[in-house]
């Protein structure tokens, strides 16, 4: 006599809402932790607006969206050949210039190619490691607040500079500049840490900044106008050797 079977097949209502599950994942990107407080504080906000008004409730949670949004940390594929400098940042070229990087970083007055990044308020605002290799030095430095598409910002905004050191033996910088309206730069990272290009390592909040400083040598790969994805974008081929 046959024992009887059983049927291990998924239902069709599970696989299609699993199928939705993973198609929403894939649109929709996670949030870093840091957005975490603020989506949570908008969402108690919209839960008490909608027990005064719907119409307000609307607001509240649209509101709430848009705070999530911001917050966003998309998965990114970077580009795994040795010597490439990636973008910190999603934004827009504003620079290509030779220039002394930080003071604080302290390299001293010889000029590196700096290469700006602004970020407008709808791009994502999270910032990506350049280069893989050695945190050398983390300096941050309080200062202005001036747009930060303006060159002068570099040298007079607030800031957190980074110093690595790859495994080919070349400095590389990268900074968090504030801007106008953002009041607060994260960073995720400190001194004698190993790291890799393309990881999320900080975030500047509402409007920003981020200059690459690379080898005068380098091979720039970007002019100014062009649009970058951080993680992604190939700013720089490093000199060889």
């Amino acid at each position: 006599m046959n024992e009887p079977t059983t049927d291990h097949t998924e239902p069709p209502e599970s696989g299609a809402l699993t199928r939705l599950v993973a198609l929403t994942r894939s649109i929709v990107p996670p949030m870093h932790p840091a957005g975490r407080p603020f989506v949570a504080g908008a969402a108690a906000g919209t839960f008490l607006l909608r027990r005064l008004s719907r119409r307000l409730g609307l607001v509240g949670t649209v509101l709430t969206a848009a705070i999530a949004w911001f917050f966003r940390e998309p998965k990114r594929v970077t580009p795994s050949r040795p010597g490439l400098a990636v973008a910190a940042a999603d934004g827009t070229v504003s620079h290509v210039v030779l220039a002394a990087p930080p003071a604080e970083l302290g390299l001293g007055d010889r000029e590196m190619l700096r290469i700006s990044v602004f970020l407008s308020v709808f791009d994502v605002h999270v910032q990506r490691l350049p280069v893989s290799g050695v945190v050398e030095r983390v300096e941050y430095k309080p200062g202005k607040f001036l747009s930060a598409d303006l060159d002068k910002a570099s040298e007079d905004n607030e800031r957190n500079s980074v110093l690595l050191s790859t495994p080919d033996g070349h400095e590389v910088a990268v900074v968090q500049i504030a801007g106008l309206v953002a009041r607060r730069i994260v960073c995720q990272i400190g001194a004698g840490e190993k790291v890799r290009a393309g990881d999320t390592y900080g975030l500047i909040r509402f409007g920003s900044r981020v200059d690459l400083y690379v080898p005068p040598s380098s091979r720039v790969l970007v002019e100014a106008g062009q649009r970058t994805i951080g993680g992604e974008t190939v700013l720089a081929e490093l000199p060889e050797g």
